[in-house]
């Protein structure tokens, strides 16, 4: 959402926020809905029984799905960094072929001129 043109970096991070707390409130709906499922076919299950399952359910299903969130988050702060280096490597590349281009075409023409 960063790169969309019109925004600013401060409402740029707000919308991220926003998008991050959306998703986690999606997550969070999905595995209540897991977690009922999980135990609705566990008939003799008491009602507080049935509701600690449900809550340990969740709090599994969320803790796997904040590591999850936390390894990709790593993982994309890694390539980030790596393209990165790769850019600015290429663009000192390019920087350098355009040098000696532009020096190039200025000794051809001092050549050309001195004839």
């Amino acid at each position: 959402m960063s790169d969309m043109p019109g925004r600013t970096t401060a409402g740029a991070g707000l919308g991220n926020e926003v998008e991050g707390y959306l998703l986690w409130q999606a997550t969070i709906s999905v595995a209540e809905e897991r977690a009922a499922e999980f135990v609705r076919p566990m008939d003799w299950l008491t009602t507080s029984q049935r509701a600690e399952i449900e809550q340990r359910y969740v709090a599994d299903s969320l803790q796997r799905a904040r590591q999850d969130l936390e390894r990709i988050a790593a993982r994309c702060r890694s390539l980030r960094g790596e393209y990165e280096r790769r850019y600015r490597t290429l663009r000192l590349r390019c920087v350098g072929w355009v040098l000696a281009s532009c020096a190039g075409l200025v000794l051809v023409a001092a050549v050309s001129l001195a004839r």
